[in-house]
């Protein structure tokens, strides 16, 4: 099934998959989490016609952020009226670094996925303009997007990654808290920007000087410049609506872009400028009613148009036709172009430097410290006009930052009808979110194995927070309803698999009083082809309205092409196995001592069991498969192994897995961090590997 995209450079801010709805309307809002520990807002999904939502940067004579401040130090003015600010809250997030292994070059991504722990990072969108960037500056554009996610993305933020112009697959990716897919993303980034507008415009006037139809040189490409100009500022609208769905948090849009290269300064004799000026307005205008700040990063740098200025052989000698300053005046067009996106939704721009560091830093300063201020606007036309809004604090020496205002709605609301009329609305509302939600605790486990024909069996495991499901009790029995959604989102948007399951548990009062205390575990199988995926898990508790919602990134590769090739690691252990499972998977009842969990964290005197499935292709030549089992320290010390062989024979000429089960005794283990590790290698002269590595803890 394909998704119906917001724009064709944005298919993953869509995959929402088949059980996604619009937002819900103030009638039907969902459930939301209580405010956490640290003070943070929860992330929320209110959407009201009136609702206003600022977020304000406050700071003292010396520029450092202000903490501390109340309600009562606020007020909000619009278009000078006061306003009743009804949600207040002031953020505060930390900037978690990567935590690899001490013997490791990189962190090991997590197999597991988790909303236990409320989202306390930021929310990036990462725009690479293609259209919009030469080619020559590519690398420039990659290399100040790597410097950004490798040294100030943080362990607990997520971003995505689009290309104005849609790029290849590869440079697209889904919202993720992976450093190694966003890096891996930009690789695939090249510029495809048209030539100078004076340099077109030189072309046509060697061409037709003294031709009697010559009046003026032309742009040449003009309408192509003004196609991806409206691309380019459609784009930027589209991502802007999306993350209008986010609430309680500033959302940074971290706009690669050397401008728009069209003059939007003379709509007469440019034919396309109130065109473009027009797309400029709307996405400034989504952006300010979405609460979202455009940060936009030139990558030329110094040098400006350097690139453009070799290609310039002589102007002519009148200046009135091309004038010796028209390639500067070009660039300060495109640069405005930055600033006034920039400025207008409560961003700035980063031109001519060539070091981005100060840049990137004072985006992550001004997206950790800040308030939240929502209020219901006293005036409820939707007319569509700029709307000023003015936020002052009572204490004196200080200074608030914050968009200007907002563009009112027009026209009548949209209509918001479920796609699936099964799913409830609040699961719907909270599988659209790039962000956990956490007002219904989960843990998700998914590994790949070898399915029928070319396609891979996903086996996930959803295990539930028990303390937050609200059973009812009649006649001895307690009763809930838990619905459950998956969906298995590719690269390219598509729904690949997924369903809505619900559980209706009907309980004794000691099995009630074992999930209670532990929780309860579902397990579930899809079916997909080799790819990239996304998976997106809600659950939703019948009693109290709780939801729950994990986003889990997923490698299934292609089983039959590897000489040598592993599923995922399936783990389970003595102590998991008092959590109850719904719905047992029957095929690892025979493998392994209990069904896959999703903890990571053990105790000391416990018990261990892996299972990995090795898959063989090379089944012509008479060989064997060392499969070895290791457990590393976090300094890379061996603590436990253990290895055995198999024979392809075994397979009995047909290409498939070796089952491989290992079970590891934690007793002796000394708390702390610990790495599995499991390795298969041919033992033929090629030496094909395969391995797989999990992080676990000791306690």
């Amino acid at each position: 099934m394909r998704l119906t995209p917001l724009a064709s450079a944005l298919v993953v801010l869509c995959s929402l998959g088949a059980l996604a709805q619009q937002p819900p309307s103030t009638a039907q809002r969902p459930a939301t989490a209580p405010p956490p520990a640290s003070g943070q807002p929860p992330i929320t999904f209110r959407v009201e016609i009136d609702y206003v939502e600022l977020d304000a940067i406050v700071t003292d004579a010396q520029g450092r952020p202000v903490r501390n401040l109340t309600r009562e130090d606020f007020q909000v003015f619009e278009e000078g009226q006061p306003q009743t600010v009804t949600n207040f809250s002031q953020v505060d997030l930390p900037l978690e670094r990567p935590d690899a292994p001490l013997f490791a070059a990189s962190e090991i991504e997590p197999d597991v996925r988790s909303n236990r722990r409320e989202f306390d990072g930021r929310v990036y969108v990462l725009v690479l303009d293609d259209l919009h960037t030469h080619v020559a500056r590519s690398v420039q554009v990659r290399e100040a997007a790597r410097e950004f996610i490798s040294r100030y993305f943080g362990a607990n933020d997520v971003a995505a990654i689009v290309q104005t112009g849609g790029g290849s697959r590869k440079g697209v990716q889904e919202f993720t808290s992976s450093r190694a897919r966003l890096l891996r993303a930009l690789d695939a980034f090249m510029g495809q920007k048209l030539r100078s507008s004076t340099l077109e415009k030189l072309d046509d006037y060697n061409l037709r000087r003294g031709t009697p139809d010559f009046d003026a040189p032309r742009d040449l490409s003009e309408a192509e410049r003004a196609s991806k100009a409206r691309r380019t500022l459609s784009s930027l609208k589209s991502v802007a609506d999306y993350l209008a769905g986010i609430r309680g948090r500033r959302k940074a849009v971290i706009f690669f872009s050397e401008g728009i290269d069209y003059d939007m300064t003379n709509p007469v004799q440019n034919r396309y400028a109130s065109d473009i000026l027009d797309e400029t307005q709307e996405a400034i205008a989504a952006a300010t009613r979405a609460n979202v700040s455009f940060y936009a990063v030139d990558p030329r740098g110094l040098g400006g148009l350097s690139q453009e200025a070799i290609e310039i052989a002589a102007l002519p000698d009148d200046p009135s036709i091309i004038s010796p300053t028209a390639l500067h005046q070009e660039l300060l067009q495109s640069q405005d172009s930055l600033r006034t996106i920039s400025n207008e939704t409560g961003g700035f721009a980063a031109v001519n430097r060539n070091d981005f560091s100060t840049t990137f830093a004072r985006i992550v300063s001004e997206n950790s410290t800040y308030y939240v201020l929502g209020y219901t606007s006293t005036d409820t036309r939707r007319d569509g006009r700029f709307r000023k809004i003015d936020i002052r604090v009572s204490r004196p020496g200080l200074e608030v930052r914050a968009r200007k205002g907002y563009v009112a709605p027009k026209g009548r609301p949209a209509s918001r009808t479920s796609v699936n009329e099964d799913t409830s609305a609040q699961l719907s509302a909270a599988m659209q979110s790039p962000v956990p939600i956490s007002a219904l605790g989960i843990s998700v486990f998914a590994a790949p194995l070898k399915g029928s024909g070319n396609k891979a069996s996903l086996l996930l495991a959803v295990e539930v927070d028990g303390a937050k499901l609200r059973f009812t009790q009649k006649d001895g029995v307690f009763a809930d309803d838990v619905e459950v959604a998956v969906l298995a989102v590719d690269e390219r948007g598509e729904i690949r698999d997924g369903g809505r399951d619900l559980l209706n548990l009907r309980l004794r009062p000691e099995t009630h009083a074992l999930v209670s205390r532990s929780g309860t575990r579902i397990l579930r199988r899809l079916e997909v082809p080799p790819g990239r995926y996304q998976l997106r898990v809600g659950v939703r508790d019948g009693g109290s309205g709780a939801v729950g919602s994990v986003l889990s990134d997923l490698d299934v590769p292609d089983f039959s092409k590897a000489a040598l090739s592993m599923s995922g690691l399936l783990l389970t252990s003595a102590s998991a196995n008092r959590i109850p499972t719904a719905n047992p998977d029957p095929d690892f009842s025979k493998v392994m001592p209990g069904p896959p969990v999703t903890l990571r964290e053990f105790p000391q005197n416990d018990v261990l069991a892996v299972f990995a499935e090795v898959y063989d292709n090379l089944t012509k030549t008479p060989h064997r498969v060392s499969i070895k089992t290791t457990v590393l320290s976090d300094t890379g010390t061996v603590v436990f192994a253990a290895e055995g062989e198999r024979r392809n024979d075994e397979l009995k000429g047909a290409s498939g897995g070796y089952g491989h089960t290992t079970t590891i005794p934690l007793k002796g283990f000394a708390p702390g961090r610990y790495v599995l590790r499991v390795e298969a290698r041919t033992l033929l002269s090629d030496g094909s590997t395969a391995s797989r590595d999990i992080e676990f803890r000791i306690r």
